[in-house]
Order: structure tokens, then sequence, then C-alpha cells
């Protein structure tokens, strides 16, 4: 009598666990939270100042500080609504830009968050060295079990980015664990699911023949593996 063997409990797979996935939804409300002044405040870069927000609330906890490597009023205002501290995360090769004031958080490793964005004006978002220069300067910055959240497509940088993969690990290579992948929609979703519309389907805009862009997406990063901080 043949003996077919009992199949194995434990699993091969040796890939790295997939992080999981959040989604933001545009909100479908008209307020938008203004700052001291009364001023409505901009998107920090397409992403709502409620998402910002929330990111910020998830991430964080009361009393810690929140640096924003492009200090972007949206993200000022929403760290002291929420009791964060916010400051300007300034790296060696931003010294040029930043002032005596904005340098109190660069030597401790203090912080509980950091946003940033990617590309930017001086970093080559295409050389994975760079990228891992750069997102290690950034992890600098953060206390053991902080997070590192970058927006890709987004901010000052006008240079081409490499693909998402590329920016994960180089952040890996810089020692930080990925976290959370959490893509952010620019624009409305339909009423109708449009494959169960019966009218015709209106034509995608476009911009110099492209498509544009209905999300960002925000990729989070850990300084050692979070307890559960996710969206």
């Amino acid at each position: 009598m043949a003996t077919v063997p009992m199949p194995q409990t434990h699993t091969t797979d040796t890939r790295p666990t997939r992080a999981p996935v959040g989604l933001l939804l545009r909100p479908t409300h008209p307020h938008r939270p203004a700052d001291p002044s009364g001023q409505a405040l901009p998107d920090w870069y397409g992403v709502h100042p409620d998402h910002v927000a929330h990111l910020i609330a998830r991430y964080t906890r009361d009393g810690d500080i929140v640096l924003d490597a492009d200090a972007h009023p949206t993200v000022t205002a929403a760290a002291e609504h929420l009791h964060r501290h916010p400051g300007l995360a300034i790296t060696d090769r931003d010294c040029s830009r930043g002032g005596a004031e904005s340098l109190d958080h660069r030597s401790a490793a203090t912080a509980g968050l950091v946003l940033a964005t990617l590309p930017r004006l001086n970093v080559d978002s295409r050389n994975p060295h760079a990228l891992s220069q750069a997102l290690g300067a950034w992890r600098e910055f953060l206390r053991p079990g902080g997070f590192l959240v970058v927006l890709l497509t987004a901010g000052p940088g006008t240079g081409a980015l490499g693909h998402r993969s590329t920016v994960i690990a180089a952040a890996r290579a810089a020692g930080l664990l990925y976290h959370q992948h959490i893509p952010a929609l620019l624009v409305l979703l339909p009423e109708t699911e449009p494959r169960t519309d019966t009218r015709p389907a209106a034509r995608p805009p476009l911009v110099e023949g492209r498509h544009i862009r209905a999300h960002r997406d925000l990729l989070v990063f850990a300084t050692i593996t979070p307890e559960a901080a996710d969206v």
C-alpha cells in the first residue's frame, strides 16, 4: 500500500510580508479647515487637510514632535490642532535654505513622525543610493517607534521618479521597515459603477495627451516593528 506524504504545515515562502493597504477617499463635504487667521488651509500636494490631520493622529501620540520636510502650512496647522509640536526636517543638504531657528531637531532622534515628498530638487529619485541617503537622513529624526510618511509624485521636485518599489527598496537599505501603502484619491469617486451605467462613458480628461492623475501614493515606514497604527 502506497504511503501518501502529509502536507507541510509550514510555509516555504521567504518573501517579505506585504504591507497592508489603506485608502483615503476624497471628502464629499464642502467644509475646509482654516488657519488662526481664518484662511482656508490648502491641500498638502493634493491630500485634503482632513486626511493630513488623520495621518498625524494615527501615527503620533499627544505631545509628539511632527517634522515636515517642506514646512507646509497645513501640516503645521494640523499638528498644532492635535497638540503636537511641528517643526522643519532639515538635513545637511537642506541647510542652505533653512534658518537657525529651524535646526533645533537636527541632532536628536526625537520626532514621532516625519512627513516628506518625492521627488525633490536635491535628490536624484532615479538613483537608489541617493534615495536611500535621503530616506536615511529623515530616519535620523525619528525616535524608536516613529514613522516616516513619504508622499510620491508631489512636492517641490520636478525630476522623474522611479517605481514605488524603488523607494521601498531604498527605505529598507536605509534601515526602515515598510509599514503601509495608502493611495490618496485626488478626485471624487463616480456615483455609479461605470461598467454598469447605461449612459455612454465620458472620455477621461487629458492633459497633453496624458490622463490626469487621480491619486497619489503615500508610503509609510517605521523605525521598528510598530504595534498597530494602520489607517
